[in-house]
């Protein structure tokens, strides 16, 4: 049960990999309301401003879509700049009394830069080239890391091998895996 009195939501990995001027996004598709999977194939990935940036989000599926709608009007409002509409979407999430209690975690990427942004605030940009957010996150974030550094394999195949580790391990993702790349 969480603080609202209901079942928490869990559901999730969600990894980013920069190689070789490639930025892919993979999420597994499971979606769990305490010990029941609830689906299998949830697209927890959207392209956004002109599929110029990928996003996604762990956590609550209707906290995630109400704030992928406001990081789009800010990415249209800053045109593109994908730093400066998280600012202002961190800045909104932490001070308005609704979105504070939103439960979710983004994930964002563009050709440039990955964002990690929560609602206490936090804006992380990582120093590796691999960023993973979620109940499965660290088992995807060590795969990919190890990938990267002992293989020669190309980012798509690094995020899809990473999450299928994952899988394997973490209780909440599963192999039903999207992977998108930036164009």
């Amino acid at each position: 049960m969480n603080e609202h009195g209901g079942n928490k939501l869990r559901a999730t990995t969600i990894l980013a990999v920069k190689k070789d001027g490639k930025s892919v996004m993979a999420g597994d598709g499971q979606v769990s309301l305490g010990d029941t999977i609830m689906k299998h194939k949830a697209n927890k990935i959207r392209f956004m401003y002109n599929d110029q940036i990928l996003v996604g989000f762990a956590g609550a599926a209707a906290d995630a879509f109400s704030l992928f709608e406001r990081l789009e009007a800010k990415l249209e409002t800053y045109r593109g700049n994908l730093a400066r509409a998280a600012v202002e979407l961190a800045k909104d999430w932490r001070t308005d009394k609704i979105l504070r209690k939103l439960e979710a975690v983004l994930l964002a990427i563009d050709k440039d830069l990955t964002l990690i942004i929560s609602g206490n605030g936090d804006i992380i940009e990582p120093d590796e080239p691999v960023t993973a957010i979620g109940s499965g996150g660290s088992y995807a974030l060590a795969a990919a890391r190890a990938l990267v550094a002992h293989s020669n394999l190309e980012a798509d195949r690094i995020a899809m091998e990473a999450m299928k580790i994952a899988a394997s391990i973490c209780l909440y993702t599963n192999d039903q895996i999207v992977l998108k790349q930036l164009p």
